[in-house]
């Protein structure tokens, strides 16, 4: 074997056993991880307890936040169509007294055309009597009217 790469191996050797950590180096990289460990140990636990009510109160002033418009909306469609239906009642009411009207005009026209006829029927009747009492009447043919 060649000296040269006997002497190559050794170096390298020495080099890997000069970048080895020494157990004192390990044991204070050791403590520190001990360390943070309880330190995230403990700031989880400190997060166990607060974050439930940190998320409660967001969750509850997120629905409170997005439930006022919509109560006050629905309470605006409420009112709205409390109006709607006091409005329709309204024109209900209106609807029904100008049936009513009209039911009346009619009643008088039915009245007045009934009225026009017994006059009329009386008047007949005076004409015919008459016409008896008299005799009778003459009946002329209107074409023998026309020709004569």
């Amino acid at each position: 074997m060649d000296e040269a790469a006997i002497a190559r191996a050794k170096e390298r050797i020495e080099q890997a056993a000069n970048g080895r950590p020494s157990p004192g180096d390990v044991d204070a990289a050791l403590e520190r991880a001990r360390a943070q460990v309880e330190a995230l140990a403990e700031l989880a636990s400190q997060l166990e307890s607060t974050l439930p009510g940190q998320v409660e109160d967001a969750v509850r002033e997120g629905v409170r936040a997005e439930a006022a418009p919509v109560g006050r909306q629905l309470a605006e469609v409420r009112g709205l169509a409390g109006q709607t239906i006091r409005r329709l009642e309204g024109l209900e009411g209106d609807l029904l007294a100008e049936r009513h009207a009209r039911v009346d005009d009619l009643a008088l026209l039915v009245d007045l055309i009934s009225s026009g006829w017994k006059g009329v029927d009386q008047r007949l009747a005076r004409l015919e009597r008459k016409l008896e009492a008299n005799g009778g009447a003459t009946v002329y043919r209107m074409e023998e009217r026309k020709a004569g």
